[in-house]
């Protein structure tokens, strides 16, 4: 078990090198983009990459405070749903209003990585090969379909 400390800096560590390794694939549009922190350029709709001691997770998250209008955002990418599957080529699982780690209600469309662990070295390939190509996939749905979204700017 590691403390808080050493959790907090092998964490650290598995971001940095995978930011150092995706840092020269430019976005959809031709970008220079943070891979690690995706911006939408919508409130409370993310581009979530996430890993712990169990699993890894890429998701789509919507976090709006109002459950009407997080519903009405995750409506509008079932309305993509074909578009969004033919870019992530697979089947992602969609929750609407579940409860995140931080006990708020969210929704998401989601890919798990079972059975792997930012702590163990010998699983961040693993890990870079599950993120990289699924986040460089979004970004070239969201290229395409952000103006979907305009309304909830």
């Amino acid at each position: 078990m590691y403390s808080k400390d050493q959790a907090s800096q092998i964490r650290q560590a598995f971001w940095t090198a995978f930011g150092q390794y995706i840092a020269p694939q430019l976005s959809a549009d031709g970008l220079k983009t943070n891979w690690i922190n995706y911006k939408t350029g919508i409130k409370h709709l993310n581009f979530k990459m996430q890993a712990d001691n169990r699993s890894a997770y890429i998701a789509i998250e919507i976090s709006h405070p109002d459950a009407g209008m997080q519903e009405l955002i995750y409506e509008q990418f079932k309305e993509l749903k074909t578009l969004l599957h033919t870019y992530l080529n697979e089947e992602w699982e969609w929750q609407l209003h579940v409860t995140d780690e931080n006990r708020k209600t969210v929704s998401r469309i989601i890919k798990i990585l079972p059975a792997t662990s930012i702590f163990n070295r010998d699983d961040w390939p693993a890990l870079i090969s599950f993120f990289k190509p699924r986040i460089i996939a979004l970004d070239e749905f969201w290229s395409v379909a952000q103006y979907s979204f305009e309304l909830f700017k």
